[in-house]
């Protein structure tokens, strides 16, 4: 939804320069959807085994909320897919590892409030990403069956929690491009929501007709 990963990208190589780290892209690339305690051994063995990783991570927050006032843009086509799953009346949810006030002060940020009919934010569910309980929970949100609905992801971490629940998943790759084997857990990788919105219209078209001929 948010061009978030350029900004944490941003912060955290900028708190990284700032605390006289060196972080290549590459490493901090590898830290992308991975859960938190392999970020941490990932940071150590690059900054040494006594970096004071709580004040880096404090740092790096502080750069990423500052900027997330003033450049925060959300991705090509969010706007014209909400509009068009509104017109169409289906129902929409964020799914998200963040905080709810996190999410909050985005959609705010982004005039976005009330686009969603249910938020599932972190704190919400008993495991996160890439296991399957946050999906489950907001198909339970939203009383619809977790195989009637499609999950749009941008990471490794959450293809797999949106397969493992049962939905219908496609990737939208941000920083990180997908590894041959995640075809196998998502029924597409698609460039941009503008391709989503028309992979769902098609689909739209594609069962409408198959109904007109069901009852000729």
């Amino acid at each position: 939804m948010f061009d978030t990963e350029a900004l944490y990208r941003d912060a955290t190589m900028a708190a990284a320069r700032n605390a006289g780290f060196e972080l290549p892209l590459s490493v901090y690339l590898e830290t992308v959807g991975l859960p938190a305690s392999r970020v941490r051994e990932l940071l150590l063995a690059q900054f040494g085994s006594d970096a004071p990783l709580e004040d880096f991570w404090m740092r790096a927050s502080g750069l990423f909320t500052q900027m997330a006032r003033t450049d925060l843009r959300t991705k090509p086509g969010l706007r014209e897919i909400l509009s068009f799953l509104e017109v169409q009346r289906i129902p929409s949810a964020i799914v998200t590892s963040s905080s709810r006030n996190t999410v909050e002060e985005h959609l705010a940020a982004t005039s976005l409030q009330g686009r969603f009919q249910t938020i599932v934010a972190y704190g919400d569910y008993a495991s996160g990403k890439p296991h399957p309980d946050p999906y489950l929970l907001a198909a339970e949100r939203l009383g619809l069956p977790i195989t009637e609905c499609v999950v749009l992801e941008d990471s490794r971490n959450g293809v797999l929690s949106g397969w493992s629940a049962g939905a219908m998943t496609v990737m939208v790759p941000d920083l990180v491009q997908p590894t041959p084997d995640i075809l196998g857990h998502c029924e597409c990788i698609l460039a941009d929501l503008h391709a989503v919105q028309e992979l769902l219209a098609n689909s739209l078209t594609e069962r409408i007709g198959q109904r007109r001929t069901a009852l000729s």
